[in-house]
């Protein structure tokens, strides 16, 4: 199994030029964050990666976590150790507001930590990952007083976050959630129910762990216009901040899952003896516009875990396709073996896996830096502009990424041939932890529903017009560019067929929009990613550094001719199934 590395060129040269991190540190909220100090913390979070937390990820797989007779959860060898070394360096507050005791670092910069992190090990991550989300979530709607309770215990790392959605007969229909929380008349409530799925929702990594719950007070209205969300630790804070009393909640099983072995994955029961005690966040009836601001924090983390693990697989069959030696490849000397990367579909498998990361990547660090801007340029209709594109290249991140995140370390799996299929080589692991991203934190077809209805409807598709657009300006950039020029041809006609698919939807039933969506979405995002490695190319060119416009160029040109060009012939898809899957609804699907 061969040793991952973090790509630090890569992921300074997206920082900066893909997106545009020198521009978020003009900003007033991150004046203080000058290019050294960024440099000096990749370089850091690098080596706490590649040296910490990498070698937990074969153990996390093979031992897993294990649930006690006290319902305690028990984390791999380890485990425990590389958390509390993350606490102590101050990685987990690293972009929280300073006035929680954070380091007030721009998103974009926190999201490169994570993604060095998760390809690290995607299951030790995921807990700081959730713990950042509840952080958001409480930073947005919690009263002054939670804040200041918990954002500093769980900025520092010391407490963890969970989000509690899922019930058994409310998984993506959250409308259907049974949860009951009873006020009392301290102002608090009594919680009673159960969650499943709930990633590191028992752990022996923190001192305590702060679940946010969806529940349903008395009386509420029904569906999703009922569910109102609650805090609810594990222990409760005593009079000095510190753990207290255990509160009313206990982890009853984990799940045995296909991968993500190390990750806990737990069933919570609320409330067995008098009830778990928890506090209102936001307002009543009001806990899915809570939620949504820590879940749309989770969508793009979760993209950008289809991008990290990808990365893993990539780096690991790029060093296996060097070292295996397998039959003469065309031009060899005879009666030599080459190595396999010298055959020319391996390094089509390859090329493909390397372009396709570097699309992806692209998106996912313009999301971040859309959510940046949209907190805090100093211009209203700035903030209201860069809002507008991070909600549209959320889904495009989370659903694109995981679902390419998939094939590639399906990719990687090949380029090993049969070894890839045995468990000790590692990319038997990479292909099981990647399935589960297209599912979890709202499936990829709800993202495709969610872009073709509330997405696509933002200013009556004015921001989709408008991304398209500035999407036109990057292949109009590429004039006079002739090793580009077979990436402006694609990528115009790539823009003309998701405007042509745009309008078509915009003008249709509900159906139609929805049977389209899958498709639309990844014309959308295959045209967004070529044009941020369109960008990349110009960037490098203008840089001055012959062998990386020229390496910015292959990776452009291949990206194009191998999934950008595909994006035309996806209108068909778009514009033609609706009919024929509610014919099959009636006789091939009756069941």
């Amino acid at each position: 199994m061969s040793d991952f590395r973090v790509d630090l060129d890569e992921i300074s040269f997206n920082l900066r030029h893909v997106a545009d991190l020198d521009g978020l540190a003009k900003l007033e909220a991150f004046e203080h964050v000058e290019a050294d100090v960024v440099d000096q913390v990749l370089a850091e979070a690098a080596r706490f990666a590649e040296e910490v937390i990498a070698p937990l990820n074969r153990v996390g797989d093979t031992e897993g976590s294990r649930r006690l007779d006290d319902g305690s959860v028990a984390t791999p060898t380890g485990f425990r150790e590389a958390y509390r070394s993350y606490v102590e360096a101050g990685w987990g507050s690293l972009s929280i507001d300073p006035e929680y005791g954070g380091g007030g670092f721009p998103h974009l910069v926190g999201l490169a930590v994570e993604e060095m992190f998760t390809s690290a090990c995607m299951s030790w991550s995921l807990c700081p990952l959730l713990t950042q989300g509840a952080i958001n979530m409480l930073s947005a709607h919690g009263t002054d007083e939670q804040k200041a309770l918990y954002l500093p215990q769980m900025a520092s790392g010391d407490w963890t976050g969970t989000m509690n959605l899922t019930e058994p007969q409310a998984g993506s229909d959250l409308g259907a959630v049974a949860a009951r929380a009873l006020p009392q008349p301290d102002g608090s409530y009594r919680l009673h129910g159960t969650k499943i799925f709930i990633t590191y929702g028992e752990h022996d990594l923190a001192d305590n762990i702060v679940h946010l719950v969806l529940a349903r007070t008395p009386g509420a209205p029904p569906g999703t216009r009922g569910i109102s969300c609650f805090l609810v630790p594990k222990h409760l804070p005593a009079a000095d901040g510190s753990p207290g009393a255990r509160n009313d909640l206990l982890c009853i099983s984990i799940e045995h899952k296909l991968g993500i072995h190390a990750s806990p994955t737990c069933v919570m029961s609320y409330g067995d003896g008098e009830g778990a005690v928890g506090f209102l966040v936001g307002e009543e009836n009001g806990g899915m516009r809570a939620m949504f601001t820590m879940m749309n924090h989770a969508r793009l983390s979760v993209g950008l875990e289809g991008v990290a693990i990808a990365e893993r697989s990539y780096q690991q069959a790029l060093a296996h396709a060097h070292e295996r030696r397998q039959g003469r490849a065309p031009g060899a000397p005879a009666g030599e073996s080459s190595a396999i990367i010298d055959h020319p579909d391996v390094l089509r498998m390859l090329l493909d896996m390397r372009s396709s990361i570097s699309a992806m990547r692209g998106l996912a660090y313009r999301n971040a830096e859309a959510i940046d801007r949209a907190s805090h340029e100093s211009d209203a209709s700035q903030r209201q502009s860069a809002d507008e594109q991070a909600a549209l290249l959320t889904p495009l991140s989370k659903a694109w990424a995981t679902d390419v995140g998939c094939e590639l370390v399906s990719v990687g799996l090949q380029v090993h041939g049969g070894m890839g299929f045995i468990e000790e080589t590692g990319s038997a692991q990479h292909y099981r932890d990647a399935r589960i991203a297209p599912i979890y934190e709202g499936t990829n077809g709800i993202q495709a529903a969610d872009l073709v209805g509330r997405k696509l409807s933002m200013r009556d598709g004015g921001v989709v017009r408008d991304h398209l657009a500035q999407i036109h300006t990057t292949a109009e950039a590429l004039d006079g560019c002739g090793d580009l020029a077979p990436v402006q041809r694609h990528l115009e006609a790539a823009v003309e067929a998701t405007g042509t698919a745009t309008e078509f939807l915009l003008n249709t039933g509900p159906v139609t929009r929805l049977a389209g969506a899958d498709a639309f979405l990844r014309m959308l995002a295959v045209t967004t990613g070529a044009a941020a490695l369109a960008d990349g190319a110009l960037a490098a060119t203008r840089l001055g550094d012959p062998d990386a416009a020229a390496d910015r160029a292959v990776l452009a040109r291949f990206f194009a001719a191998n999934r950008l060009s595909a994006v035309p012939g996806l209108i068909a898809a778009v514009v033609e199934p609706a009919d024929d899957l509610a014919a099959a609804r009636q006789r091939i699907l009756a069941g």
